[in-house]
């Protein structure tokens, strides 16, 4: 049986160290329809804020963790859900993604 183990560091001590309140901001739609092109800018954007922040790119996520998925309906509700638990632990962490 796996069991959950929680960190000692809590998320909001996270917060506290980045100095920012972690959110999750997921931009979904067609292809070609500008999401990468928007959320680059974001993430520009909320650097130039000094906050942390990083983007969960799905073409940069099928090299790695989610390659061995094709776009069948299964294989792209799995590349969500797997995208949605990493970006799970990044909030935990304290980071906007």
């Amino acid at each position: 049986m796996v069991f959950w183990r929680p960190g000692h560091v809590t998320r909001s001590v996270r917060e506290r160290l980045a100095g920012q309140k972690a959110l999750i901001i997921w931009l979904t739609g067609l292809s070609a329809s500008g999401k990468s092109t928007t959320t680059y800018e974001l993430e520009q954007q909320l650097a130039s804020k000094q906050r942390l922040c990083y983007v969960l790119d799905g073409d940069n996520l099928r090299h790695g963790i989610n390659r061995n998925l094709g776009f069948s309906h299964a294989d792209r509700t799995e590349n969500i859900r797997r995208t949605a638990e990493i970006a799970h632990l990044m909030n935990e962490a304290g980071l906007d993604n």
